[in-house]
């Protein structure tokens, strides 16, 4: 148990980070694989603490193992290409049953559990006034959509008025036809569309690894140029490859920081923001001295 000064320290060792992130759009992208509901509620009050300390945070989830493991129980086998799932018209709505009407449900209701004063999460598809609008990524994939743009202001107005957005990534269309989109990619084009300081990419991995075998051998921080230069060399695992370039391409469109960390540690987002010693890895433009 911590002693008084020991609480204190750590308080103080926040300060900074608070008055640096206050103000500040945080966006947080939480991978299928690491949704489990105790790291979830720890999530939950992560969000709510830095809610209360001023930093705008906005949730963006992915789910695909859940999706997985639906389609298998409808007998229906998920098929993938480039790391993308084939999503036919059958697959689409189960894509939306699990990622709307389920993941995105339970994320907000225990957001707003641990609220305890006031409800604050609000669930929001890309579909939703128009939040993501998609364009067909290949005909090959079926519905499976490239975001076009990303309406910036509903999330800064809902933020605005207190709210902590959670957002599901099936967007549609200009004619209205939903499509799924990778959450990697949603998550990066909602980031540099809100102008965020950070996005934080809660995976089932410490980040980056040397060795995919040792979780020692953690990268702790890199360049974008460094972190191209291992995808064109194929030095990093296939798996990472697509969150990989979305850090890179945040911060190439002006998100200050990208970070890939461990999401089974609970309040990790908390250890990230708010302490000196981090977790995972961080991506930035430049080097930092």
């Amino acid at each position: 148990m911590m002693t008084p000064s020991q609480t204190a320290a750590i308080l103080v060792q926040a300060l900074p980070y608070i008055r640096r992130f206050a103000g500040k759009a945080v966006v947080v992208k939480l991978g299928g694989a690491a949704i489990d509901a105790e790291l979830d509620r720890a999530l939950a009050q992560d969000v709510l603490l830095l809610r209360s300390v001023g930093v705008r945070c906005v949730l963006v989830h992915g789910g695909g193992p859940q999706v997985d493991k639906l389609m298998r129980r409808m007998g229906k086998e998920p098929e993938f290409r480039d790391g993308l799932r084939v999503t036919d018209a059958e697959t689409l709505e189960i894509v939306r049953m699990v990622l709307v009407g389920k993941i995105n449900r339970d994320l907000v209701a225990t957001i707003n559990r641990e609220a305890l004063d006031e409800p604050v999460g609000v669930g929001v598809s890309g579909e939703d006034g128009g939040l993501l609008t998609t364009v067909p990524r290949d005909p090959a994939l079926g519905f499976v959509g490239d975001v076009a743009s990303v309406r910036a202001n509903l999330l800064h107005q809902l933020l605005d008025d207190g709210f902590t957005p959670v957002v599901s990534t099936v967007g549609a269309d200009s004619s209205g036809q939903p499509f799924n989109i990778n959450a990697d990619e949603a998550a990066k084009a909602i980031a540099v569309a809100m102008g965020a300081e950070k996005i934080i990419y809660l995976t089932a991995a410490p980040g980056l690894l040397e060795n995919v075998e040792d979780p020692s051998s953690l990268v702790h921080r890199l360049t974008t140029a460094e972190l191209r230069d291992r995808i064109a060399h194929d030095s990093v695992s296939a798996g990472m490859i697509p969150k990989l370039r979305a850090c890179a391409d945040a911060v190439e469109g002006g998100v200050g920081f990208a970070h890939i960390i461990d999401g089974r540690v609970p309040h990790a987002l908390l250890i990230e923001l708010l302490t000196d010693e981090g977790i995972g890895t961080m991506i930035t433009k430049e080097p930092i001295l």
